[in-house]
């Protein structure tokens, strides 16, 4: 993935219990990016986007509306890490266990 970004969000809100985490792996895979997503036990969502910095930026951008049903408090970002990435598991895209 050369020429790539790897970012990490922390999406607050109205996110679990509204599909947030299905519609996040969808819109990802469409946009051909690599990474995961999964809730966490403080009622937020968080993922991985890694890809191009257009492809990341429009992700992280999607995120702050969501699909319909969720409401977006607030997303925390920062630069992502390999080590990071590498918990999809060889997905492409993958959904994570809740933590």
């Amino acid at each position: 993935m050369s020429g790539s970004v790897i970012r990490h969000v922390i999406i607050r809100g109205r996110v679990q219990g509204v599909g947030y985490r299905a519609w996040t792996e969808y819109t990802a895979e469409g946009r051909g990016l690599h990474g995961w997503v999964r809730n966490r036990r403080d009622g937020s969502v968080e993922a991985i986007f890694a890809g191009s910095e257009k492809d990341v930026r429009a992700m992280i951008d999607d995120c702050r509306t969501g699909p319909p049903g969720s409401r977006i408090d607030a997303i925390e970002e920062r630069e992502g890490t390999a080590e990071e990435l590498m918990l999809r598991s060889g997905y492409r895209f993958a959904m994570l266990p809740t933590i």
